[in-house]
């Protein structure tokens, strides 16, 4: 009696447009490619990593004040990319007047709040994913002026 198998075996395929690895005496190594639109995170206590193929990950931080130089802004927003909750931090900066608004893609304008402690907790669960912008702004009496802009990525 004679039995024939076949077997076929698949793996993983990709068309990337860039990729490879990086690696450091005492902290390991990573193998990273640039091309496709898949990842996992996972959470823990100490952090969080995003595994996969080309993260969308973007910080980009941009003011709208032409003279600058004599100003000291020190606004954080964290995390970036954002799951749940994402934190303003006013630093040193003096808070009275200073109000935040967050918008979406197409510039609607989804939140617009007073900022009044150093740290703003901002509810970002119940939207979708996709990318947002936060807006510090100084308001007074005679004059609205926009102090920095974060792009937002909602994971």
């Amino acid at each position: 009696m004679l039995i024939t198998a076949m077997v076929s075996i698949n793996a993983q395929e990709a068309v990337l447009t860039s990729g490879g690895n990086a690696s450091s005496d005492n902290n390991g190594s990573v193998s990273y490619s640039v091309g496709q639109m898949v990842y996992t995170t996972i959470t823990g206590t100490d952090g969080s990593v995003a595994q996969g193929v080309q993260q969308p990950y973007e910080i980009s931080v941009s003011t709208a004040i032409k003279n600058t130089e004599d100003i000291l802004l020190e606004f954080k927003a964290y995390p970036n990319p954002v799951k749940d909750n994402l934190r303003l931090l006013a630093g040193r900066h003096d808070i009275k007047d200073m109000y935040y608004q967050l918008l979406d893609i197409k510039g609607k304008v989804l939140e617009n709040k007073k900022i009044t402690s150093v740290e703003s907790l901002i509810n970002m669960s119940g939207l979708p994913h996709g990318t947002y912008f936060l807006k510090v702004i100084y308001r007074s009496d005679t004059s609205s002026d926009e102090m920095k802009v974060f792009k937002i990525i909602k994971k």
